[in-house]
């Protein structure tokens, strides 16, 4: 069957538009064919910006964009068409499929080279026989015409006649074009669907992300769009990268994709605030979301102590999940996906993995997310050992692009985490701004430096409530001690909920794992009071997007990062 990107499609889809996608997905004989559906194109020859409803790449025949018009009656006349209830109107639809394959082509000519490759047009009538209606006329030939009953009889070979109609109109056009054969190859093919496909496939990322943009349209990078292709093409993969590299969006478009195919399953991760982020991103019936000890609570029924220790949360509540999902007999969840899993690998969490999706490990649904350079804080290395001992024949795939950081701090990470082989690739622009270390003796009061920092971000234009104020230690970090009476009144506890205009959060590192901010504030940074220091240093500068300042002790030192002072 033809790869059709993106595999889902979009709800409140014309009737047409579905019925054409259905019989491209069931077809099993366009097995390099590459389909994209719902194209907006921004640089449109005739308006603003334009749809393409298809585009179908195929080896060896060409490059063809399809108007769909489900419409059950239309008429044609002296050059105005009547589409259903819609206005009349003389730009039909042969021209608006015409004026979205010039803008396509005219965009592709910029990238590849088009020589030999046909580039054509054509409408699908779905629920007409447009064929034998349309009378001859000068504004669409015959063989861009396909219908209902192309659509119910044969809709591949339909295709197949539009494609040689337009190479052999291209023929007598041009002399000879198709002369020694027609292009595109299968690896040009896949370059062409590359170049488009930003254009058709897009996530959504919520407004917490960055707390300075209430809500944006991120476009997935290249590596990103293979991850996708590895969901569609495995039943379980694990997709493992740095900090930064997109793992947790990549892992909320994997729960959107499930439920749009009408599947219920979950998505979980280990920490708290993320586990908040999760589910104020996600709110869908049928989706579980939240931490996996918090799903382990709402499925066994149970109220953690009030001084519940690792002995309940490690051992005593996953036993007892154990115990009811056993009770239940059928697993609840058609799909399992797991964000931060690197935090997750013991024996007792793996039991529950095992019971809570259909088909268990080995041949369930599941999508695993981590980070296993430095991010691994609560491992104890025998994480990814007992993940093959499961799952012996599980896919990886690896994620490299930095998505996150400006590339300054990228390789500031690098340099003092002693990430290897490090951040190679950054999806962002530099801008000039070095990171920032401010230097404290041990013992001294750290709130003029972590004043000093908020007040050149504040020169900067920043809004307080982008700045996080992040530490190694919790309840006696400088954020949660400080005396400085300006800053207590402007400081406040991350709880994972939305963000207060005029506020900074400040929180732990090790409670901030998975979210970012576009100023981050890390401070006590002192090598010899925290334990797993490079660790713990890696986590805490990555969550900065733009601008990063250090405060730290001056014998600690990070020398050789830009800014020092």
């Amino acid at each position: 069957m033809a790869r059709l990107i993106p595999p889902l499609f979009p709800e409140g889809a014309a009737p047409g538009e579905k019925s054409v996608y259905r019989k491209l997905a069931e077809d099993m004989t366009t097995d390099d064919w590459i389909v994209l559906h719902s194209l907006n194109i921004a640089e449109h020859v005739r308006n603003p910006e334009g749809e393409a409803d298809f585009v179908v790449i195929a080896p060896d025949l060409g490059i063809l964009v399809i108007e769909v018009k489900s419409h059950q009656h239309f008429t044609f006349d002296d050059g105005v068409w009547k589409l259903g209830n819609q206005a009349p109107t003389t730009r039909g639809p042969f021209k608006q499929a015409s004026e979205a394959m010039h803008s396509i082509r005219k965009d592709l000519l910029k990238k590849i080279d088009l020589r030999s490759i046909p580039a054509l047009s054509a409408v699908w009538f779905t629920a007409t026989r447009a064929r034998t209606m349309l009378k001859p006329t000068n504004e669409w030939f015959d063989w861009q015409v396909l219908d209902l009953e192309d659509l119910k009889n044969d809709p591949i070979g339909a295709l197949r006649r539009t494609f040689a109609g337009g190479i052999a109109n291209l023929d007598a056009t041009f002399d000879g074009f198709s002369y020694g054969g027609v292009g595109p190859d299968q690896a040009t093919a896949k370059q062409i669907a590359m170049l488009l496909r930003p254009n058709f496939e897009f996530g959504v990322v919520a407004d917490d992300v960055r707390s300075a943009r209430e809500r944006q349209l991120v476009r997935f990078v290249e590596e990103q769009f293979l991850a996708l292709d590895a969901m569609s093409d495995n039943q379980s993969v694990l997709f493992t990268g740095p900090a930064g590299s997109g793992k947790t969006f990549l892992a909320l478009e994997a729960a959107r994709r499930e439920l749009a195919v009408g599947r219920t399953g979950s998505l979980m991760c280990f920490n708290k605030l993320l586990g908040r982020r999760l589910a104020a991103d996600i709110d869908e019936p049928g989706l579980s979301v939240g931490t996996f000890h918090s799903q382990l609570l709402a499925l066994t029924g149970l109220k953690a102590p009030a001084d519940a220790g690792q002995l309940f949360w490690n051992t005593e509540l996953p036993e007892r999940a154990v115990e009811v999902l056993m009770d239940l007999g059928e697993p609840p969840a058609d799909f399992l996906i797991i964000d931060e899993i690197q935090d997750l690998l013991t024996e007792a969490y793996l039991d529950v993995f095992e019971l809570i999706v259909k088909g268990g490990l080995a041949d369930g649904r599941v999508l695993m997310f981590g980070d296993f350079e430095r991010q691994a804080i609560y491992d104890d290395g025998r994480g990814r050992e007992l993940l093959k001992a499961r799952m012996p024949h599980l896919p990886s795939h690896r994620l490299t692009m930095n998505c996150r950081n400006l590339p300054r701090i990228g390789f500031s990470v690098n340099f003092f985490s002693g990430l290897t082989p490090g951040y190679q690739k950054f999806r962002r622009d530099d801008d000039g701004a070095n990171p920032v270390l401010l230097k404290y003796v041990r013992g001294d009061d750290q709130s003029p430096l972590l004043r000093q920092a908020v007040e050149a971000l504040r020169e900067e234009s920043f809004d307080l409530s982008e700045i996080v104020v992040l530490s190694p230690q919790s309840d006696g970090s400088v954020a949660a001690t400080t005396t400085d009476s300006w800053l207590k009144g402007i400081l406040v506890q991350a709880d994972g909920g939305a963000v207060k205009k005029g506020k900074i959060r400040f929180s732990s590192i090790q409670a901030f794992k998975g979210l970012e901010a576009s100023a981050v504030i890390v401070t006590d940074l002192d090598r010899v009071n925290v334990p797993n220091f490079e660790s713990v240093l890696y986590v805490g500068l990555t969550r900065a997007t733009d601008r990063l300042y250090g405060v730290i002790e001056e014998s600690t030192g990070l020398a050789g990062m830009a800014g020092n002072q």
